[in-house]
């Protein structure tokens, strides 16, 4: 044993004098009377008097109790649970200090129950707070600090603004005292006091005497507490806890910053001479038919006798699928020497277990366990300590692997499972619970592993820190892939200098922290990458780490996304798609195999474009996989006049800063649990089955099986047949040669259905799906755990036209001041001829659009988070478009020889003013909401106005088509819709639809939803987020009506296919409410029916927005949709069928849309017209046969040859000139760094690529428009003037005709390093609309890219 001084306080305390060097820097020992105080401001002291760290493990009595594996199990293990007493107080000077003491008085303390958050646990109905408040900050820690060099000498004590809550709260401390009594059976033994997560700080006294430290919040917090017990009777322990530390600095993890005890307080016992660790690594053969166990066990003695003749004798229990019950596999057993331990000694004792194939694999499809059964004996043979571990076999490789080995034919460096390069289909997991904060209990922690399988999810990655202990029994247990990470985050110094990761007196910390979690979860099966920390910079700390992790474990490789150089695998944060398309091909500059250790970010209603991620991870084997950030909403509960709601940053009193509003609000899952619309299409995302069709007229279609490792042999396939929506042929089983689908293989089946017996005026879908053929863990028999829906053919008969069914008695037709009034048999129909709006609608006794309530255009959403995060509502907030007026510029009415009316309108829309879009997540105040009154300004003819030239028709039943032609004249603004918005009463509560459903979709978020006949209630239709914002969506909807209790109301069919939506409020009222409980009182059904929505994309963090197929840009649509009464009683909603099958019969109009470089455009949705058209008046027209030039400006009128009467005419002023426009950019910091910048013509305004949130990797590029081809002769460009970071070195040009395909480089070169405008001419001209520059690296090494401006220079 070596002796030792310790460092701790170096200046003023010393060890004594037998105090031994711990093998992890910062762990001190010894025997002072009292703390200095100090040890919480002390970063490079990690711990006194804590026990190294060791596995997950516990000793029992007996094998029969180590079978059992849980320490509830064994007589050795006594839970500190339950009720305390507490006192809080709001600084350190405040608190009781001498609380631990044996005589001090207590009684009037408060009571709680261990674990807990005190912020949480103090909460009161009337929104008082008891025990300080819960605070949510993303990047900063919530005490003073700078981003510098040195900041944290400053520590955790000093003033800050005062408007956050550590002004006056400065650290709070909770004082906590129990008691507890030694079972008689433990004399003799050492006694353990085991504390799995206190955050940040705390001392440990035992009977008013000091024991120790730490401040490693979540990884155990072990002390020996033998010295300290009385001899019989009732003990003592006193626990103070520090709210603030020197480890807070390492713990600015994204979530609330909740101090407390909030994970398990245990007592253990184990003999003088015992397995103080174990480390069970499985092995496998190169056939991976033959396993081992390499076992090492630490022994230490802590008797005052040396130790001899012990020895291990292992034996493994094969425990039954996904249970606790087991048996003993036989003959595999092994018995290891013990050499002789000194007293206060250790050593490491070594064994292999030899398993053979007597074992079967662990992975996540299958996790089989095994109970590995130790017994310490004593060189009697007398069993002295028995302990047991979970092991499954899996072994972990990265392999260089020629091409003919791969499954895609690509050469490369893969990871490997068992031999099998495996995907990752994952979440990021905080632990969060909106009542009790970050204390989970079990039973949670199994209902999110039950959702999580539900979901096709396999991989967790634990973010960011070690998760409770009985997390990772259930991922072994049920099986799931996880990343552990260390409790590391320390964002808030950034990246560079100022980075604790170059600080030397926090290398202890940052070591000790990994090692840890490696000695905690080594022999769980389910962790399988290790990762040293989160967005905490790149320096010499962290290679500290690693080598210390290599250093005792090999079995598992080790990421770290900060810096890909030094671990083992390369992993990055928020890729774009483009991106990612690009670096799976595997000839990017970067470590292979890859993981995005966080994508998708799910905030609010999210997760566009995953279905794009996928496709591209899925076709090689370069990327292992991802994890979507996150998994659940880390909302807490708050409470507005007894109202109980979710609150995010800011909602916890004015001083709730510093926080970052709703950005903690990333979930799949909503915070009570609740599925949110994401999750659906993460299931469908994340199946492990492939099903496409190969001949849909014979039936034919192909199932691939995506798992490595498991037959498809516990599901029941079915199919169904659906015509027009509904189900014809149910669940039929599917039948073919192999039934049983093998691993990564794929096979044909026919499905028999008569193809040519279909009715061809309708259309018919088949579903596939592969339902739970028994019971499983997380759902019963016939769960749907996976699906795919095929087109088998549309409708080849065209439905009726309208004018055939709509029959009725004549039409009367008045005029009644701003309105003409239509009547019919049943039905009075009202138009607004100011408004050009259906502003009154009666069918019978049912009014269906009250006055002023009927279609309107609309291009307006409740910014969803995402939005917001792209900076879309800036543009909408300008323009206004959250209020449009209409104005009917001309119009004309006419009765049409068959006895229908004709209502022609050219409205106007636009907004008579705009506004500023000030919301913000950062620093928001309890009352802070987006606002339409900021900094209002007068809109004029040059911003964004709508005109539509619109066409209803009212036949005789009382149906009613409007067909519109809608144009901008602005181009290329993302709008969140275009369509119109309509309201009808409140009692139009039942919703019907066919389309896609039954969940929320948008055009990049569908796929796992089905185009089926859905129904609902209206209130039903979206999925409420803690922060309402636009929801309820449906996509590819043929129909949709809405209906009383009676069975009354309106179908609304659309002329091919729409975006529809029915909420009870309006999106102008989620807009400005902050929770859902604010909204008003519903006023109505408000409806939206739309030519198209924008989707959702990932901007809130990183992503980017909605790809381009996927966006709303202001331009040119033909929408059309009819209107028809409906009454269906009690009847089936498919009854509304017979109602819809029509198709439209009415006049469309014209449209014209205007090019930003001057090129008119003419079209209709019309069939066989001929569209003639005039300049400024000519009084002879001509045929329209191409795009008009008008880049000179002027009025163009428009007609139909076969009806002139019909015309339409816009004035468009003269195009001085093309500037570039920015078409992509594959990265951009939020709010200061948008690529738009490289083109507005101001120098000191520059584009860069993200940083903050997370850092984009290279290579980085920007995509221009130059609005038509040009002849490009070379471009300019200009580095950024304000520094030189993100001065770009090496890169290509790229063009392209379409934006899509680009080819080979066209000019490669490299940057001189200077701020100078570099110019650079091309060999020779080419022709193109598109020019990409694509940067390769940096002058400076770094990942950063950026630019003041980019010209294009051409003829």
């Amino acid at each position: 044993m070596r002796k030792s001084t310790m460092t701790l306080l170096a200046a003023i305390l010393a060890a004594p004098a037998w105090s031994q060097v711990a093998p992890l820097g910062g762990f001190y020992y010894g025997q002072m009377p009292a703390p200095t105080g100090w040890e919480w401001q002390s970063p490079d002291s990690v711990a006194y008097n804590k026990q190294l760290p060791h596995a997950w493990f516990f000793s029992f009595n007996n094998v029969e109790e180590a079978r059992k594996v849980l320490p509830e199990h064994s007589s050795l293990w006594q839970t500190l649970n339950g009720e305390w007493q507490f006192h809080w107080a709001s600084n350190p000077d405040q608190r009781p200090k001498d609380f631990f003491q044996k005589n001090f008085d207590a009684s009037k303390w408060d009571k709680v129950q261990v674990p807990m958050n005190w912020n949480l646990a103090g909460i009161q109905k009337d929104g008082t707070y008891k025990y300080g408040k819960p605070i949510y900050s993303n990047q900063r820690v919530i005490f003073q600090h700078a981003v510098a060099v040195g900041d944290w000498k400053g520590g955790v004590m000093r003033t800050p603004p005062k408007d956050w809550l550590t002004y006056t709260d400065r650290n709070e401390v909770g004082s906590y005292r129990r008691t507890f009594t030694i079972p008689a059976d433990w004399k003799d033994k050492e006694v353990y006091i085991n504390f799995d997560g206190v955050d940040s700080f705390f001392y440990l006294y035992i009977n008013g005497r000091y024991v120790g430290f730490s401040k490693n919040s979540r990884n155990l917090a072990q002390f020996n507490i033998t010295p300290y017990l009385n001899a019989e009777g009732e003990n003592l322990v006193a626990v103070e806890v520090y709210r603030h530390s020197d480890g807070s600095f390492l713990e600015s993890q994204d979530m609330f910053r909740l101090p407390g005890i909030f994970r398990d307080v245990a007592l253990t016992a184990k003999p003088k001479v015992q397995v103080r660790d174990i480390k069970a690594i499985p092995e496998y053969d190169d056939t991976y038919t033959n396993a081992s166990l390499k076992i090492t066990a630490q022994v230490s003695n802590l008797s005052t006798k040396k130790a001899k003749g012990y020895s291990i004798a292992y034996s493994l229990y094969e425990n039954k699928l996904y249970s606790d019950e087991n048996t003993l596999v036989p003959g595999v057993t092994v018995t290891a020497p013990v050499s002789e331990v000194g007293k206060n000694g250790e050593i490491e004792v070594c064994a292999t277990l030899a398993a053979g194939n007597k074992v079967k694999p662990w992975s996540a499809e299958a996790p089989h366990r095994y109970t590995l059964v130790g017994e310490l004996k004593d060189k009697k043979g007398r069993t002295v300590e028995t302990f047991s571990t979970i092991v499954g076999f899996r072994e972990i490789e990265i392999k260089e692997t020629p091409a003919d080995k791969d499954e895609f034919g690509l050469a490369g460096r893969y990871y490997y499972l068992n031999g099998q390069p495996i995907k990752m289909k994952g979440v990021n997991r905080h632990e969060s619970n909106p009542e009790t904060g970050h204390y989970i209990t079990r039973e949670q922690m199994e209902k999110e592993v039950f959702l999580m399988k539900r979901g096709n999810i396999n991989h967790v990655r634990n973010s960011h820190y070690p998760d409770a202990p009985y997390w990772y029994y259930l991922c072994d247990k049920y099986g799931l892939y996880l990343e552990d990470e260390a409790n590391i985050e320390s964002h808030q110094y950034y990246y560079g200098d100022a980075s604790l990761s170059h600080v030397p007196e926090f290398k202890n910390a940052h070591v000790a922290r990994n090692m840890e979690m490696v000695h905690a979860t080594v022999n769980s099966p389910s962790v399988v990458l290790w990762s040293l920390g989160n967005e905490a910079g790149p320096g010499k700390n962290f290679v500290a780490c690693y080598d210390a992790i290599r250093s005792y474990d090999l079995s598992r490789p080790v990421q770290y996304e900060r810096n890909n150089d030094i671990v083992d695998i390369g992993s990055n944060q928020y890729p774009s798609i483009p991106w990612v398309q690009g670096a799976v091909k595997g000839n990017y500059k970067m470590k292979y195999p890859y993981h995005i250790s966080e994508y998708a970010h799910s905030m609010g209603n999210a997760c566009g474009n995953l279905i794009d991620y996928w496709e591209a991870i899925e076709s090689t084997n370069f990327f292992i996989g991802g994890a979507i950030w996150d998994w659940v909403d880390q909302a807490m509960y708050g409470y507005d006049k007894g109202v109980r709601y979710f609150g995010y940053g800011g909602d916890f009193g004015q001083d709730n800063k510093p926080n970052d509003g709703m950005f903690c609000m990333n979930g799949i899952m909503r915070p009570d649990l609740e599925p949110k619309a994401q999750y659906y299409e993460v299931k469908k995302v994340y199946q492990n089955i492939g099903v496409k069709a190969i001949d849909l007229t014979k039936g034919r279609i192909e199932i691939f099986n995506k798992n490595y490792f498991e037959p498809l042999k516990d599901y029941q396939i079915v199919w169904s047949l659906w015509k027009d929506g509904v189900a014809v042929i149910k669940n039929a089983p599917l039948q073919g040669a192999k039934n049983i689908v093998g691993p990564r293989e794929k096979q044909q089946y026919v499905l028999p259905y008569e193809y040519d017996k279909l009715d061809p005026a309708s259309e018919y879908f088949v579903k596939v799906q592969f339902l739970l053929a028994s019971d499983m863990p997380w759902a019963k028999q016939g769960y749907v755990q996976m699906e795919e829906q095929l087109r088998v053919r549309g409708a080849e008969e065209k439905a009726p036209a309208l004018t055939q069914v709509a029959q009725g008695g004549k039409l009367k037709t008045t005029k009644e001041g701003q309105y003409t009034v239509i009547k019919g048999d049943g039905f009075t129909a009202k138009f607004d001829n100011q408004t050009g709006s259906l502003a009154g609608l009666q069918y019978g006794d049912q009014t269906i659009i009250r006055d002023g309530e009927g279609p309107k255009l609309d291009a307006f959403r409740a910014p969803t988070d995402n939005d917001a995060g792209i900076g879309y509502p800036g543009a909408w907030f300008q323009y206004g478009l959250y209020n449009l007026h209409h104005k009917v510029l001309v119009s004309n009415i006419t009765t049409l020889p068959d006895g229908r009316c004709q209502l022609s309108f050219t409205v106007e829309s636009q907004a008579p003013e705009g506004s500023r879009q000030a919301y913000g997540d950062r620093d928001r105040t309890p009352e802070k909401v987006y606002r339409f009154d900021v900094d209002k300004k007068k809109l004029g003819e040059a911003d964004l106005k709508f005109t539509t030239n619109q066409v209803y028709t009212v036949y005789p039943d009382g149906s009613v088509e409007l067909q519109s032609a809608i144009s901008a004249n602005r181009s290329n603004i993302v709008l969140p819709r275009i369509g119109y918005a309509l309201q009808l009463p409140g009692d139009m509560k039942n919703y019907h639809y066919y389309g896609r459903g039954p969940i929320n979709n948008y055009n990049d978020r569908k796929t796992g939803q089905f185009i089926e006949l859905h129904s609902s209630t209206v209130a039903e239709q979206g999925i409420m987020l803690p922060k309402p914002q636009s929801q309820g969506n449906r996509e590819e909807v043929r129909w949709c009506a809405l209906t009383n209790d009676r069975g009354q109301g309106v179908v609304f069919i659309a002329d091919s296919t729409m975006s529809a939506s029915a909420l009870p409020w309006s999106q102008q009222e989620m807009t400005v409410a902050a929770h859902p409980h604010q909204l008003p009182k519903s006023s109505g059904t408000h409806l939206h029916l739309d030519a198209k929505v924008t989707g959702l994309g990932g901007a809130s963090c990183g992503q980017g927005g909605p790809l381009a197929p996927d966006q709303v840009r202001s331009g040119s649509y033909d929408f059309g949709f009819i209107i028809r009464p409906l009454n269906i009683g009690r009847a089936m909603p498919a009854h509304i069928n017979e109602t819809a099958q029509v198709s439209a019969a009415g006049e469309k109009p014209i449209n014209m849309a205007h090019s930003r470089v001057g090129k008119v455009t003419l079209s209709t949705a019309a069939k066989n017209r001929t569209i003639v058209y005039s300049i400024n008046g000519a009084k002879k027209g001509q045929v329209y046969t191409g795009a008009i030039d008008l880049r000179a400006g002027g009025k163009v009128t428009a007609w139909y040859k076969e009806n002139p009467a019909l015309k339409v005419e816009m004035t468009y002023p003269k195009i001085e000139s093309v500037p570039l426009e920015v078409a992509f950019a594959s990265s951009e910091e939020p709010g200061s760094g948008s690529a738009t910048r490289m083109v507005d013509g101001d120098p000191s305004s520059i584009w860069h690529t993200m940083y903050s949130i997370t850092l984009a990797k290279y290579p980085h590029w920007v995509d221009f428009d130059a609005g038509e081809t040009k002849n490009m002769r070379g471009f300019t460009l200009l580095p950024r003037q304000n520094g030189a970071n993100g001065w770009i070195k090496d890169y290509e040009i790229y063009v392209s005709q379409d934006g899509k395909e680009w080819g080979e480089p066209i000019v490669k070169g490299t940057f001189a390093r200077n701020a100078e405008l570099k110019r650079v001419m091309f060999d020779k001209p080419v022709q193109a609309r598109f020019i990409r520059l694509r940067a390769l690296n940096e002058h400076n090494g770094q990942d950063y890219a950026s630019a003041a401006e980019f010209t294009l220079i051409a003829d």
